[in-house]
């Protein structure tokens, strides 16, 4: 086992223990890392079969992959950081073989039980162009044009009296059309009106209860489809450990739709992600032009976001986002990367830890 700030050490669970001057088994693999971190360490990752333990300032949990992985981990992790990863996407790296696949993604868990890994999921539907909006009157406009994913985004909070009669009003339109709506962190009130399908981002996933995230499985298991965020491998790898139905990966262009601290994605990681995700991939981000979308298009992306392109009338724009999906589905796929370049600068540091 590993534990690594600046440089690389390896030590199992034992020599960890003993480093602290403690017994074996004295502590937890979690305690041990929060020992190391009080002592120092920047980021502490203990490796063992199959689970690696992550302490970072960005990721804490259980990374579990399907089969031991590379001998040489410690050098492939090394390697990452001096690429310019952060430890918690450089775990991720260390653990994928040479030409790896979506079978090789290790799960990533939210809290100190670890997540059953889970195999991929068949070939990626080709769901077209998804339209987010902020209210149910542009649901229905872009379900009349033919969108057959709309996102209804509204930024209340979640007592806000008009969620609940937009979310109605919306699901009502995408049913007459027959569109799939996906309400975003309103999942209470979607479950309740029968939602099909909800998106979280990684905080919203992260601050479920245990009792929460096993009512939304419940729900996945009775036909609700769940979309998480990702932005780096680590948060791919917590997607995956979700079971989520389909995932974002952005932003593929810069955005000013929100600030974020992430690098730009770029077409070389989307193909990435397409690869290595094991479920439907959301090209999100920065999409502004036909031409780009059609570019994500031939990746192999499940679908691709439009958001401020849908303008003030979603019925006149969407028939040429559509066409510019299509004819990018049809262009050659592009050769996917043997890894991915990092979306994050190697001294961020984030405002709370993950």
């Amino acid at each position: 086992m590993s534990a690594m700030a600046h440089a690389t050490r390896r030590l199992d669970a034992a020599e960890a223990a003993t480093h602290l001057g403690l017994t074996p088994g004295a502590l937890t693999v979690p305690e041990l890392a929060q020992r190391l971190r009080a002592e120092g360490a920047g980021a502490v990752v203990i490796t063992g079969n199959p689970h690696d333990w992550l302490d970072t300032s960005h990721a804490r949990g259980w990374l579990t992959r399907p089969r031991s992985g590379p001998a040489d981990h410690a050098a492939r992790f090394d390697a990452a950081i001096a690429q310019g990863w952060v430890a918690a996407d450089a775990a991720v790296l260390a653990r994928l073989p040479e030409h790896a696949s979506a079978a090789d993604l290790p799960v990533l868990s939210v809290d100190d039980t670890p997540v059953r890994w889970t195999a991929p999921q068949a070939a990626a539907p080709d769901l077209g162009v998804y339209a987010i909006v902020d209210t149910a009157e542009r649901v229905r406009a872009c379900a009349e044009a033919g969108a057959h994913l709309v996102q209804l985004r509204i930024k209340v909070r979640r007592d806000d009296p008009a969620v609940e009669p937009a979310i109605a009003a919306a699901l009502s339109a995408t049913q007459t059309h027959g569109a799939t709506l996906v309400v975003n962190d309103h999942w209470r009130t979607a479950l309740m009106l029968g939602a099909p399908a909800i998106h979280l981002g990684q905080e919203d996933w992260l601050e479920l209860a245990p009792t929460e995230r096993t009512t939304l499985a419940t729900a996945q298991a009775h036909g609700l489809r769940l979309g998480i965020s990702s932005h780096s491998l680590w948060e791919l790898c917590r997607a995956r450990g979700a079971r989520a139905d389909l995932v974002a990966c952005g932003p593929v262009w810069p955005t000013l739709t929100k600030a974020m601290p992430w690098r730009a994605q770029g077409l070389d990681n989307l193909s990435w992600w397409v690869r290595m995700a094991g479920m439907p991939v959301i090209a999100i981000g920065g999409i502004l032009a036909h031409g780009q979308l059609a570019q994500a298009a031939a990746t192999g992306a499940a679908t691709g976001c439009v958001v401020r392109g849908l303008g003030d009338n979603p019925r006149a724009t969407l028939p040429a986002w559509q066409a510019a999906w299509r004819e990018g589905r049809q262009r050659v796929r592009p050769a996917s990367p043997a890894w991915p370049h990092p979306t994050l600068a190697p001294d961020h540091r984030p405002r709370t830890p993950a």
